[in-house]
């Protein structure tokens, strides 16, 4: 039998701690979330694996360190309403759940958003909201938000995600650049994002934030 909390114990010991993540409320909550309960059934064994993990259809749940460190450079306060954009079945939903007041979770697959609902409970995260609806649309019914996450890579950022973040809120976003992908921070003062660097990773670009093509004669 798969000692999964043993796992959890090496992947923040080798993965997480290392990369310069020592926040007790991140350690904390990345040693207690189950992370296997959060992938397909199929993919448990490789749920601790230090790379992203592919959930078919260009998207990903992303590997540990990428997640924690994002976690790091936003700073989640105890009274944040928090926007996780692209969860999958909820797994950083329910580590921010650990940190913030509620979290609001984006699917665009129904069967999905139930499945993500029923794990969250399961798994004590009954401040997480799955939403079904477009990702780059987000949620704004349940807004503005404190912090909005993208669990994936963008090459675009839609308006209606940065329309949705209150004035003095963080978004991290892990925007790939041809092959190199890179993680910055963005603020949000007088309407406007200030975006600052956080760290480099990469993954897939999510569907929906690829690029548009300029026209050219």
């Amino acid at each position: 039998m798969t000692d999964y909390a043993a796992r959890r114990t090496m992947m923040v010991d080798t993965q997480v701690r290392p990369s310069d993540v020592t926040k007790f409320p991140i350690i904390d909550a990345m040693l207690t979330v189950p992370r296997e309960a959060f992938v397909p059934r199929a993919l448990r064994e490789a749920a601790y694996m230090g790379e992203n993990i592919s959930l078919g259809g260009g998207r990903v749940m992303l590997e540990p360190r990428t997640l924690a460190k994002m976690l790091d450079a936003l700073e989640i306060e105890g009274d944040d309403l928090v926007l996780d954009i692209g969860p999958g079945l909820g797994y950083s939903s329910a580590i921010m759940a650990r940190m913030a007041e509620a979290v609001v979770a984006v699917e665009d697959d129904a069967d999905m958003v139930e499945e993500g609902q029923r794990v969250l409970v399961d798994n004590g995260a009954d401040n997480v909201i799955m939403h079904h609806g477009a990702l780059t649309e987000g949620a704004s019914d349940h807004g503005p938000y404190d912090v909005i996450t993208i669990q994936g890579a963008v090459e675009h950022l839609p308006e209606a995600l940065t329309d949705q973040l209150k004035e003095g809120g963080r978004i991290a976003c892990l925007f790939m650049e041809g092959a190199l992908g890179v993680v910055r921070i963005g603020y949000k003062i007088d309407g406007k994002i200030n975006w600052r660097f956080a760290f480099n990773a990469g993954a897939p670009v999510m569907p929906g934030f690829e690029r548009h093509a300029a026209f050219t004669l």
